[in-house]
């Protein structure tokens, strides 16, 4: 799980901080996931990485507009093409990352830091 961050910033909040779930984890992994997908070529791409990556991107997405309360169904990421899948994660991931920051949602970040490593793990 990843750590929590305490925010507070006077001694009146001291004895009142809030534990904000950490994105650094999350922002890592898909910072890292991103910049494979845009590193492959072509041949990989198209052999299944390109769709796995639409699909975690459109997963992410999902989850960071139904926390920021967008009316269902919400926009649906577009198919861009193989070659826009990296900044597509890397959008939808880093929404996400906010999101979850302003939610205070630590088993949200748990589970979409699990979806991150899983889609990964599968493009291996």
């Amino acid at each position: 799980m990843p750590e929590c961050q305490a925010v507070g910033n006077s001694a009146y909040q001291a004895h009142r901080l809030t534990r904000v779930p950490d994105p650094i984890p999350l922002l890592t992994a898909v910072d890292r996931l991103a910049e494979r997908l845009r590193a492959m070529p072509q041949s990989a791409l198209n052999g299944g990485a390109a769709a796995e990556g639409l699909a975690l991107a459109r997963a992410l997405a999902a989850r960071a507009q139904r926390l920021e309360g967008v009316p269902q169904p919400p926009p649906q990421v577009p198919d861009a093409g193989a070659f826009a899948v990296g900044d597509q994660v890397a959008v939808a991931g880093h929404d996400l990352a906010e999101a979850l920051r302003t939610s205070g949602s630590t088993p949200e970040l748990d589970d979409a830091l699990r979806l991150v490593r899983d889609a990964a793990a599968r493009m291996r």
